[in-house]
């Protein structure tokens, strides 16, 4: 069967063999949407957790190819009047939730949008392309089984995880880091709607409040953590983290403190106000610097404070985060040089 200038159900074509080379409601507030799946007609594109969505031609650059350099992208060439489509579809978008969020699946009606397939010389769908790095990198045409499919996507990004909790957790944490609080707090609010008491979940919706200066909010995400879970790395985290947020907003304008060490560069108490400030708005390092500068010049002030403040630095921050690891390369230069 064909349909203008595509034919259904045929084998990898000359053209496009060569081109592959051979919110979060509720909770979630102010973060806005739905941090769940996305169905096949995602309409406008991809947001938040949206693991499958439909990409149009205005929107393949940033939906498929921009993404693709974050999470490899599949896109799905398709068209209403096929029928192997209609037989691929709910083979392929079982698959993609099923790997947990390490691909996902732009879906493209080729009807209405024919540029794309007909630059990359496809000829028959449905089609299937995976792209990575901004790049196609593999591909297939028509009906798939589905163990074939499912060989597909695991050879593109790797085995899934446990659970779809687990895969939402990491992005959602990896997106935290990146200083993406609103896409990580829809992650964050699907890893709630699934699993309401999961504490790391909890804990990084209210480090995302923390990040947009919700601190209220930060505080009511907490309190939803069970006692008996409040032992947690992550809990224990997002609580030393809130209690620095306090401090800081309490400071008022850093000015003051930076003229101050300028006219006293041991003035230990400007430099410490200071740290606290600058981890506030999130110059992590700065305050480091901060802080080693008074240890460098008078360990003992405080009681050891400005040491112990780093400590705690390195708990909100937790252990993994660049400026922890960086606050503690400089921390042991300054105490065994």
């Amino acid at each position: 069967m064909s349909n203008g200038n595509y034919s259904v159900g045929g084998q990898v074509g000359g053209g496009f063999g060569a081109s592959m080379g051979g919110g979060y409601g509720g909770q979630g507030g102010g973060f806005g949407g739905d941090g769940g799946n996305g169905g096949p007609t995602g309409g406008s594109g991809p947001t938040g957790g949206d693991l499958i969505f439909d990409v149009t031609t205005q929107t393949f650059m940033a939906d498929v190819l921009e993404a693709s350099r974050q999470q490899p992208v599949l896109v799905d060439f398709w068209a209403p009047w096929c029928g192997p489509c209609k037989q691929l579809t709910p083979i392929i978008e079982a698959a993609v939730k099923a790997a947990g969020g390490t691909v996902r699946l732009a879906k493209m009606n080729i009807d209405d949008h024919p540029e794309i397939a007909g630059q990359m010389g496809i000829q028959s769908i449905p089609a299937v392309v995976a792209f990575k790095d901004g790049q196609p990198v593999d591909g297939f045409m028509g009906a798939q089984q589905e163990s074939q499919v499912k060989a597909f996507i695991e050879k593109l990004g790797g085995p899934a995880p446990a659970n779809e909790a687990d895969a939402y957790l990491e992005q959602a944490t990896e997106l935290l880091a990146a200083n993406d609080f609103a896409q990580a707090a829809q992650l964050f609010g699907a890893v709630m709607q699934m699993e309401p008491e999961n504490v790391k979940a909890l804990a990084g919706l209210a480090q995302c409040y923390l990040g947009a200066d919700e601190l209220e909010r930060a505080k009511q995400a907490l309190e939803l953590v069970p006692e008996d879970k409040r032992s947690d790395e992550a809990y224990t985290a997002a609580v030393a983290a809130l209690d620095l947020a306090e401090q800081a907003a309490s400071l008022g304008d850093l000015a003051e403190f930076h003229n101050r060490i300028a006219s006293n560069p041991l003035d230990h108490q400007a430099r410490f106000d200071l740290a606290l400030g600058l981890n506030g708005k999130g110059d992590k390092e700065g305050a480091v610097d901060q802080l080693i500068e008074i240890v460098r010049n008078d360990r003992e002030w405080n009681e050891d404070g400005a040491r112990m403040q780093l400590l705690q630095f390195f708990e909100a921050w937790g252990f993994k985060d660049p400026a922890s690891n960086y606050g503690r390369r400089k921390l042991s230069a300054v105490l065994f040089s």
